[in-house]
């Protein structure tokens, strides 16, 4: 399977816009209010929804069962990113009542006790590892990728928390390859503007990546 790529923490139309012209398979967009790259700062719901693209994430963090839901509806999502401390209790009654055809990612935030793999993996379509931070990610930090190799993966991944120009190639070291790359705040010149030329350089090494494999 190739590599995909994510870009997160997007709020300027134009730059979804060119995202969407270079082919980038998700577009995160960040729903936690506390977040300096909080998507309805400039964008609205409709706008999303009329963003033709069909992986476009939405960011959630310790959200409300009701907010998640009407967010997702209104905005067209086509994936869930659960990024705070939800209870499996949330994620089943989420995946009840959500359109069956929102995929949901769940958040395992990796520090040097260990990594815990959420108990309800059957209401989860995707993991995300990242950096275990009290600001819930765009950190900027890694954690060692090699870690992922010591436990067994039940699901697709997203390997995010740090990545930059200068350590994508350590992916290659990784004995379980992610099902996608999940990018922020190395590629931005400030919280929330991306720099395009950044996200051109490590999606052409991801193309090639994906030829030698």
């Amino acid at each position: 399977m190739s590599l995909k790529l994510k870009v997160c923490g997007l709020t300027l139309e134009n730059q979804i816009e060119d995202l969407i012209a270079l082919n980038i398979n998700f577009l995160g967009f960040i729903f936690y209010e506390k977040s300096p790259r909080f998507a309805l700062k400039k964008l609205s719901l409709n706008k999303l929804r009329n963003f033709e693209h069909t992986g476009k994430v939405g960011v959630f963090v310790n959200e409300s069962l009701e907010k998640v839901l009407e967010i997702s509806e209104k905005s067209s999502l086509n994936f869930v990113q659960l990024h705070g401390d939800e209870t499996p209790n949330f994620v089943e009654n989420l995946r009840k009542k959500l359109n069956p055809e929102i995929k949901i990612i769940k958040v395992v935030r990796v520090n040097s006790a260990g990594i815990k793999i959420p108990e309800n993996i059957d209401e989860i379509n995707f993991l995300l590892f990242d950096t275990d931070s009290k600001s819930y990610g765009g950190t900027g930090k890694t954690f060692p990728w090699q870690w992922l190799g010591n436990i067994e993966i039940p699901l697709p991944f997203f390997l995010s928390g740090g990545i930059s120009l200068g350590n994508i190639k350590n992916i290659e070291k990784i004995t379980t390859k992610p099902f996608s790359l999940d990018i922020n705040s190395k590629f931005e010149s400030e919280a929330g503007i991306k720099d395009l030329t950044k996200i051109k350089q490590i999606k052409h090494y991801i193309d090639n990546f994906n030829k030698l494999k």
